[in-house]
């Protein structure tokens, strides 16, 4: 304890040089508890952003993709899935709810997501939690949208504004949807998630800004009256010549009869014709006003998300989706995707460990330096300790402890600094890159590099120790001129 006391007693009289030696090591410490914190954050929060959900259904490719345009809002999607297959998956017997989702088009650079009332019941984020309003409703009607918090906020837009959609999911589409806007319904609450950037319509209101010329496709019924309705072959004219010629004469018959009535109807065919010039011209454009959301009928999705009955169903219905014949499909786990995209960033996580280590490694060897050229002026001190009766062990154990206590509080500091600047940055991140980073107490791997830090700071005080041991007893209290 005497050694102990010593050793701080003597930090404390240098005071200056021991806070810097301190300081770049609080630094280093606290760039590598950072790296740390931002890369566990960093999983948490795109593990966070879909909860509860077994599986992601798109057409086939790769799992990445397909996880990253579904569900966090990058990259592009290749192909759609039929409503058809779509259907017949959400009446599968091992799924309890699914979510649908159409995507391809924007606005201002935020993508919108077709969707329907499922999105509301069953997605989950963070641990459970459900997706709310701050104000307004739920798109319901045809051309009802509603915002994610960041877009409402960014855009300056409120309820009952009016937003035309673009086709593409750049900053600039090449095809805008101007016939046909939707109305600002709803803001939703901030979930600090891609959902925040993102804008979401009815799945029948994307369909219809997709109709060519602003009209709805003609169905099979309306293809077979124009057929019943087109003049029948003239095959069958001639066959009716015969007759055609003997009724000739009896046409001829009626004509005087037909005059006459001429005369009393015409005031008839001019109402009409007046009625007809009234009546506003058909455009054969179909428009928002004039259509209801019963009027459109869904023909695709992107992607769709499920939710099983049983969570021991999740692997024999992936199998059965991935093997669907009617239509290239793939079912993937959301959490083994994520693991598969970790597993392709490891080298950049690592890349990162590595410069942080490297700059602690900085901090220490700026230690070291700082005691070994400090002998130069202790020379007298160590001198007098050696007359006083400190053996050579009493010095080693002198400039250890010294070293080891620079270390200790260096990383001490680095880990109180680190976790100040968690409580201010953490909602400043969160707001403006939707990266939440946990606050939480030191893992295994933070006390590792702890541990790491303080055993490196002990073994680099035995270099001036051993400098001090080999000083002999007249070379410091000799007087150099």
């Amino acid at each position: 304890m005497l050694v102990l006391d010593l050793a701080l007693k003597s930090l404390r009289n240098r005071a200056f040089s021991t806070s810097l030696t301190v300081g770049s090591i609080a630094l280093s410490v606290a760039l590598l508890i950072g790296v740390e914190n931002v890369r566990v954050g960093m999983r948490e929060s795109f593990s966070n952003t879909i909860s509860q959900t077994d599986l992601i259904v798109g057409t086939k490719g790769g799992t990445i993709q397909l996880l990253l345009y579904s569900v966090f809002g990058m990259g592009a999607p290749t192909e759609n899935v039929s409503w058809e297959a779509y259907r017949e998956w959400a009446d599968h017997p091992a799924v309890e709810w699914t979510i649908p989702y159409g995507l391809g088009d924007s606005h201002r650079g935020f993508r919108v997501i077709g969707t329907n009332e499922d999105f509301y019941r069953h997605y989950r984020y963070r641990g459970g939690q459900q997706i709310a309003l701050a104000e307004g409703r739920a798109n319901e009607g045809l051309f009802d949208v509603t915002l994610g918090a960041d877009v409402a906020t960014e855009l300056n837009y409120a309820l009952g504004d009016e937003i035309a959609v673009t086709h593409g999911l750049g900053e600039v589409g090449f095809i805008n949807h101007d016939h046909m806007p939707f109305t600002v319904t709803g803001v939703l609450a901030k979930t600090f998630t891609p959902v925040d950037r993102a804008i979401y319509v009815t799945l029948e209101g994307m369909e219809a800004i997709h109709w060519e010329d602003g009209a709805p496709p003609a169905s099979d019924d309306e293809h077979d009256h124009e057929a019943e309705a087109a003049p029948a072959d003239d095959g069958h004219d001639h066959a009716h010549d015969d007759e055609a010629e003997a009724a000739h004469d009896d046409d001829h018959a009626h004509d005087d009869e037909a005059e006459a009535a001429h005369d009393e109807d015409g005031h008839d065919h001019d109402d009409d014709e007046a009625e007809a010039q009234a009546a506003p011209a058909d455009d054969g454009h179909a428009h928002a006003e004039d259509l209801s959301i019963e009027d459109v009928e869904v023909t695709q999705v992107t992607s769709f998300f499920v939710g099983t009955t049983n969570r021991r169903d999740v692997l024999q219905l992936q199998r059965e989706i991935n093997d669907f014949e009617d239509e290239p499909m793939m079912a993937v786990i959301p959490g083994v995707a994520l693991n598969e995209m970790w597993q392709g960033l490891a080298y950049a996580e690592t890349g990162l460990r590595l410069v942080a280590i490297f700059v602690v490694l900085v901090g220490l060897l700026g230690m070291l330096v700082s005691l070994y050229t400090s002998l130069n002026e202790r020379r007298r001190e160590m001198a007098i300790l050696r007359a006083v009766g400190a053996g050579p062990n009493r010095i080693i154990t002198l400039l250890v402890l010294e070293s080891l206590c620079l270390a200790s509080a260096g990383a001490l500091a680095g880990l109180t600094l680190v976790y100040a600047l968690l409580a201010v940055a953490q909602p400043l991140v969160e707001a403006q890159a939707g990266l939440f980073i946990p606050i939480r107490p030191p893992g295994s791997v933070e006390l590792l590099f702890l541990g790491a830090v303080v055993l490196a700071g002990f073994l680099m005080g035995f270099v001036p120790a051993l400098k001090a041991y080999r000083t002999a007893l007249h070379d410091g209290l000799a007087v150099r001129v």
